[in-house]
């Protein structure tokens, strides 16, 4: 291709992309509405300038959707909006238009645009990716083991993308990245209005993805919708706690409509945050209790653990022996120690920042 073919292409894409955030900025116009349109005239710029007889035969539009089309408010915010993003450095990913992830096309109603800020991987149509969900008010045990799920995930070269929402999420993002791996928050405001608050730091590890314009604020309304572009970005959803009506059974439904793999950890009989998990499982959902659950069902090797450090022989086999969160009784068949001996070395784990008891079990740090 001539370098005069590469502008003229460089040129198109940018006229798209403009038309697209146009679309988007346009009211009474929702994702499916502005995908019924590209699909009917073939991009956002076509459906833009297309005559209003036209227009009308657009399925699912109506005549106030129908009103702002190709009005000038709607084309001068998203003039402003592109100014806004090169002085943030977020970038602006079009449907249809490169590095827009074709993992989404797995959803009938995909952004029409995508704020991204930090380097997105490839999420191809099944992507080397697991949304990891669950709720807000998580046990210690929960935590512990999402944590020890989500740094292995890492470790065997899968993205983990989550929410950046206290509990569950907040822990998966955290270990993810501290084992050196690539995790994508999912936000329900704008990727420079960081909710909660307390998430900013950890917010600065990962790449961020919106469909909210910037300057948007976090709303009740917008975390359903956003638990949609969890489900299609992960090739499976794992939901660790979960009320039976949660946003983490929302993330599960919608795996399930993308044809996504979804995981659930079983929790304690009578314990309201196990309900969804449990319901989930009764339905069908991978019973998980450990990496390796997700990675045999997805057919990804066995799971990289992080290496053992040089320990004393007693020391060194109970921290092999913590795969998953473990009772003193369930230690002492895999690691053959007398009581005494094991209540010993995993007092020396914890004292090293290696191992912590959370809620009557052990788990590696």
């Amino acid at each position: 291709m001539t370098s005069g073919s590469n502008s003229s292409a460089t040129s198109q894409q940018a006229e798209e992309l403009l038309a697209l955030l146009t679309l988007r900025f346009t009211p009474q116009l929702g994702s499916r509405r502005i995908e019924n349109l590209c699909q009917r005239f073939g991009s956002a710029w076509a459906a833009l300038n297309a005559p209003l007889t036209e227009l009308r035969h657009t399925p699912g539009l109506d005549a106030k959707s129908l009103a702002g089309i190709g009005t000038a408010k709607p084309a001068q915010q998203a003039e402003a909006e592109l100014g806004k993003l090169e002085r943030e450095g977020v970038t602006l990913l079009g449907r249809g238009l490169p590095g827009y992830p074709a993992a989404l096309d797995s959803l009938g109603d995909p952004p029409a645009v995508l704020w991204v800020l930090g380097p997105l991987p490839d999420l191809p149509t099944v992507p080397r990716a697991v949304g990891v969900v669950g709720t807000r008010a998580a046990s210690p045990h929960a935590l512990a083991l999402t944590r020890k799920i989500a740094a292995d995930l890492a470790r065997s070269d899968v993205t983990v993308i989550s929410g950046l929402a206290r509990g569950i999420d907040t822990a998966a993002h955290s270990a993810s990245t501290e084992a050196g791996g690539l995790s994508i928050g999912i936000l329900g405001s704008a990727v420079n209005m960081i909710y909660p608050h307390e998430n900013t730091a950890l917010a600065q590890k990962l790449t961020l993805i919106s469909e909210y314009p910037l300057g948007t604020g976090p709303a009740t309304h917008h975390f359903p919708i956003r638990n949609r572009l969890i489900a299609a970005l992960s090739a499976a959803t794992l939901v660790v706690e979960g009320e039976w009506k949660s946003g983490s059974l929302i993330t599960a439904t919608h795996a399930l409509e993308c044809g996504r793999t979804v995981f659930a950890v079983p929790g304690l009989a009578g314990d309201p945050r196990a309900a969804g998990p449990h319901r989930l499982i009764r339905d069908g959902a991978v019973l998980t209790e450990n990496v390796q659950d997700i990675l045999n069902e997805m057919g990804w090797g066995q799971a990289r653990t992080a290496p053992l450090p040089d320990l004393p022989p007693d020391q060194a086999r109970v921290l092999a022996a913590l795969n998953a969160p473990s009772t003193l009784d369930s230690l002492q068949a895999s690691t053959g120690l007398g009581l005494s001996e094991l209540q010993t070395a995993l007092v020396m784990l914890q004292l090293q920042g290696m191992a912590e008891e959370v809620g009557g079990r052990w788990v590696r740090r």
